[in-house]
């Protein structure tokens, strides 16, 4: 959530997690505790593939379509990405780093909080003003979460009223999600404004039958989920819904009452053929959220009957053309997307006390055409027009325009992609982004890629013209490379991937107290990824992913806020061969960070164990549950904010 402005800096229980408020000192982490987690890393990847039975034959050609088909793939749709290039293809055509999330694995972690899922990738830190549903903010290799795109079902879910920008990861939750894909590193060519950090992509399920779910646990916290769709000669519909309430826990750390939340959401989406390769898509998304917190100062005991609340509205959606030819694909549309914010303070009466609206409507073309057998050219232009307004702030709006190309070689065993973008913004003027990319195949799965993006972020409505805003702001950018060796992909038999990364910021805004906001500050992110998943023996399958960032301020040379330098997951999965019951472990570990610029509040690293299992009591109907926080550890992601204990939940699923 974020604070009704105090026009004061990082003061107050209601700070943003994703404002650093500057960055943070070198941390005095033993890198002796590295080296030994990349020794054990490594050794669970000799295990792994070592005890993991040879396939006779990994993948075949599929003489159609060029593309390889894999033989053993649990989870399939993992193998396929729209990021690299705004087109769906494999993941092994783009030597980005990607990687793919699917609804089996989505649904074997169980639960509400998307959180759990995205820490399991590599590169990937969360920091949370509270309990569920509070500020969620999404670190990538080491980037301001504001310098992440979100996209849902193709709408870009910026709330262009808050005032770095950005998506408030806390109002999303798994209910109704088949897919996501993080892309780590800049991609302002296929992607635009905010892909500094990098994208992360949410696709809706598609329902098809019936289905649904209940849950119940800890803190009172209740969620039901529902969806239904149906599907004809030439048309699909589905509708997906789910609510989520808890009592939650205090957001103040110190606090005794807890602070609840409670999220209602809703999607449609359909398709119908118009023609021969003509075919009309819609979808729309809509979220209402309510989360109780601790108003400043914290917490407020005299009323603590009648806590300070946000509500958040969330509605999004698109609809367009798909055209599918021989040799061309087109797809044009337009697409909403509005988020509105009311802060409530019930000791001054039942009406807000603070409101914040910001409007984004953007009308979009892409396409791709295959000039020769091994040559693609995919291209794009769209425009975009949002607003804002809060209670002190009168109506604002901006335009930003853009048009970009891609030129891919896919021969043999050799994919390059190398492109240009250029963005045209009625405030600031144009701006020009490179990127270009490459993988090579070199034995069975095994590949080597490396990529090379220019990211850019254009200032927000509020930093050009809300309290301290600045209308000669430049637009932050970036710089990135990485350069990684690959097996396979990760939803896959068998998967192994080492990723070096460097990122430079620079321009990057920040509000100077108590002058406003200026193109302040430089910023370095650099370090190793290293990621592992596959079977181990029948019915027995594990991951790890360990993560070395460094992120630095350039010009104070202090690290910056909440970025723990280590970061590692693992797990174990094992399906038994009695009634097909399902159990998993799940460790997550991190080293300590700082909370502010000033490198003075340090937070110290800890780690967390979940157990959870799942059984099918009949074809159609499932029973799970887990405990999270096994151990009862005390920990913080951000200074003086609270944690959940150890957790337990039960559950069912059913599907018809």
């Amino acid at each position: 959530m974020t604070v009704v402005p105090r026009r004061a800096g990082c003061t107050g229980m209601q700070r943003d997690p994703a404002n650093s408020c500057g960055v943070a000192r070198h941390e005095r982490h033993s890198f002796m505790t590295g080296v030994l987690r990349l020794k054990y890393l490594f050794l669970l990847g000799c295990s792994m593939l070592s005890t993991a039975p040879a396939l006779a034959q990994d993948s075949v050609a599929d003489e159609a379509a060029g593309d390889p088909i894999i033989l053993y793939h649990p989870y399939r749709d993992t193998y396929i990405t729209v990021l690299a290039t705004g087109h769906a293809e494999p993941i092994v055509r783009s030597g980005q780093s990607i990687s793919v999330v699917g609804a089996d694995e989505i649904e074997a972690v169980q639960g509400p909080d998307l959180t759990r899922v995205l820490e399991r990738l590599p590169g990937v830190t969360t920091a949370r003003s509270g309990g569920l549903g509070s500020q969620t903010s999404l670190f990538v290799r080491g980037a301001n979460s504001q310098q992440l795109l979100v996209t849902i079902d193709g709408v870009r879910m910026a709330d262009v009223a808050a005032p770095s920008g950005g998506f408030d990861l806390g109002t999303l939750l798994t209910g109704g999600i088949a897919k996501l894909e993080l892309l780590r590193g800049s991609n302002s060519v296929a992607w635009g404004s905010d892909a500094m950090g990098g994208v992360l992509a949410v696709t809706s399920k598609t329902p098809g039958g019936l289905a649904g779910s209940l849950e119940y646990g800890a803190n009172d916290t209740l969620t039901a989920g529902a969806e239904a769709g149906l599907a004809g000669d030439g048309y699909s519909l589905g509708v997906s819904g789910g609510y989520t309430r808890t009592d939650g826990i205090s957001a103040y750390a110190a606090g005794t009452e807890p602070d609840g939340f409670r999220q209602w959401h809703g999607t449609v989406n359909g398709e119908a053929e118009l023609a021969s390769n003509l075919s009309l898509r819609a979808v729309a998304r809509y979220a209402d959220s309510t989360v109780d917190f601790d108003g400043y100062p914290a917490p407020n005991y005299t009323f603590a009957d009648t806590p300070e609340y946000q509500n958040t509205r969330q509605g999004s959606g698109r609809v367009g053309l798909d055209y599918n030819g021989d040799g061309l694909n087109l797809a044009a549309g337009l697409a909403l997307s509005d988020t509105r914010r009311a802060y409530f303070d019930p000791t001054y009466g039942t009406a807000p006390n603070f409101e914040t609206q910001g409007r984004s409507w953007r009308a979009d073309m892409k396409g791709r055409a295959d000039l020769t057998d091994a040559f693609v050219l995919d291209f794009g232009a769209d425009s975009e027009w949002t607003r804002f307004s809060t209670t002190y702030d009168a109506q604002q709006d901006a335009r930003l325009s853009s048009g970009h190309a891609l030129l891919g070689y896919h021969g043999g065993s050799v994919h390059l992609t190398g492109g240009v973008r250029l963005d045209d913004h009625d405030r600031f003027g144009s701006h020009w982004t490179f990127g270009a990319n490459g993988a090579v195949e070199l034995a069975g799965d095994l590949r080597l890629r490396a990529s090379f993006g220019e990211g850019f972020k254009a200032p927000t409505l509020y930093q050009l013209y809300g309290y301290g805003g600045n209308v000669a702001l430049r637009p932050e950018t970036s710089t990135a490379f990485d350069a990684g060796v690959e097996l396979g992909d990760r939803g896959g038999y068998r998967h192994f991937a080492v990723t070096l990364f460097r990122r430079d910021s620079r321009n990057l805004i920040d509000y100077v107290w108590p002058t406003g906001y200026f193109n302040t500050a430089r910023a370095r992110a650099e370090g190793v990824e290293a990621e592992l998943t596959g079977e181990l023996t029948e019915g027995l399958r594990g991951y790890a992913s360990y993560s070395y960032t460094k992120s630095v301020n350039r010009q104070t040379g202090k690290d910056l806020a909440r970025r723990p330098r280590h970061a590692f997951s693992t797990g174990l999965e094992w399906t038994t061969p009695l009634h097909d019951l399902a159990v998993g472990a799940d460790l997550r570990v991190l080293s300590s960070s700082f909370d502010d610029a000033g490198n003075f509040t340090r937070l110290g690293g800890f780690a967390l164990v979940t157990l959870r299992a799942s059984l099918p009591v009949t074809e159609t109907v499932e029973l799970y549950g887990r405990v999270e926080n096994l151990g009862n550890k005390q920990y913080q992601t951000v200074a003086g904010y609270g944690t959940y204990g150890r957790s337990a939940f039960a559950g069912i699923r059913a599907r018809w």
